[in-house]
């Protein structure tokens, strides 16, 4: 039986708006766990101390740890939580829900100590050193939390693969199969006698 379309909408939406909101809890943690990175200022503008360093490649990272781990745990939490029939708008909203709480996890963790940061840059004196906040070089890490949600769920199913609603078991004699489109109840018949109850 075919879901009502307002149903499915909001299963989605609410997946989504779900998901989503996890994004800034993400990205206090991410801002939390980052490795400290100098920067100097020279004429205004901020330049790593240290160019060579791993410390922007440690920061895209921790992001992406954060991202796959949140992402893997919010596909298996929409497939413990859905039901069959609501595959379809769960998987859609793993997937907007995922992108939007990556940008969001990224927005909010690139905030802590924005603020300081910037005015020192801004105001210091040439050869004033200055700690980085969080900021990603490779977004392509902000697809990690879709993609796992996404394919956490499809795992999950292949694994398990829940039976539809109703459909507890094989059908037993006398409840009624479809094939081709027709409904067809077959009835053993009475020994020695036809179907419609004529003698042989």
């Amino acid at each position: 039986m075919r879901r009502p379309t307002g149903r499915l909408l909001a299963i989605w939406a609410v997946t989504s708006a779900v998901v989503a909101l996890l994004g800034p809890l993400a990205g206090l943690l991410w801002a939390a766990v980052v490795p400290k990175v100098t920067y100097v200022v020279v004429q205004g503008e901020a330049f790593l101390a240290d160019p060579e360093g791993q410390g922007p490649i440690g920061i895209d990272v921790r992001f992406a740890l954060i991202a796959l781990i949140a992402g893997t745990a919010c596909g298996a939490g929409a497939y413990l939580a859905g039901g069959r029939g609501n595959d379809s708008a769960l998987l859609l909203g793993l997937a907007v829900g995922g992108a939007a709480a990556a940008v969001l996890a990224w927005q909010t963790g690139h905030l802590i100590g924005l603020g300081h940061f910037e005015d020192v840059v801004r105001h210091g004196r040439d050869g004033t050193t200055v700690t980085g906040v969080a900021d990603l070089r490779a977004k392509g890490v902000l697809v990690f939390w879709a993609l796992p949600a996404v394919a956490a769920y499809g795992l999950l199913e292949l694994v398990v693969r829940r039976l539809p609603a109703g459909d507890g078991a094989d059908a037993g004699a006398g409840e009624a199969d479809e094939v081709g489109g027709d409904e067809l109840d077959l009835e053993s018949a009475p020994a020695g006698r036809d179907v419609d109850g004529r003698e042989p």
